[in-house]
């Protein structure tokens, strides 16, 4: 990823990383699951309407369930497309002075965080080496998730830095794994 687009003057990257595919894309495994039993249920609306449509004449009875089927097909299969998807655009990045992601499907955005403004991270480990960091501000107004980074220690040992020269946090450590 080239950032030279999105830095400010005399901004230097010190860590930049990007999502980890299979965790990002099935982070949200469980609205699949959800999105199987709803599928299943509009499988056995749609039979029913059809065979009440075709009994009283109205075939409108077997239509009224396929909006229901299209988003029980989105969640069952079409959240991890657009995931695996958008994780082709996802870029994480820390300089000197801010935090940076760069993502979207299909409109780019980069969203940005001043390192001074951190008052507050929280590290989630998915496996040793797996994790992802949810990165507030004091007025909590803004939040950022950087999700699914391996060595995730890494990163949060910069922002943890960052912390203790704006003063935010005391020398030593700030906050530890939930």
């Amino acid at each position: 990823m080239n950032w030279n687009d999105y830095l400010q003057k005399e901004e230097n990257i010190v860590w930049q990383g990007k999502p980890a595919p299979r965790c990002y894309t099935f982070r949200n495994w469980a609205h699949s699951l959800f999105g199987l039993v709803l599928l299943l249920s509009c499988f056995v609306w749609f039979y029913v309407g059809i065979n009440l449509g075709s009994e009283y004449q109205r075939f409108f009875y077997g239509w009224i369930p396929v909006p229901f089927l299209f988003a029980s097909l989105y969640l069952t299969v079409g959240h991890l497309l657009c995931a695996r998807l958008e994780w082709e655009s996802l870029y994480y990045a820390i300089t000197d002075q801010r935090l940076l992601i760069h993502s979207g499907l299909f409109k780019k955005r980069v969203s940005s965080l001043s390192l001074r403004d951190i008052t507050w991270f929280g590290l989630n480990f998915f496996s040793e080496t797996l994790g992802t960091v949810s990165v507030r501000t004091a007025d909590a107004d803004q939040k950022l998730v950087i999700a699914c980074i391996e060595y995730p220690r890494k990163m949060t040992d910069l922002l943890e830095a960052a912390m203790v020269q704006s003063g935010v946090i005391p020398e030593g450590p700030a906050v530890r794994d939930r």
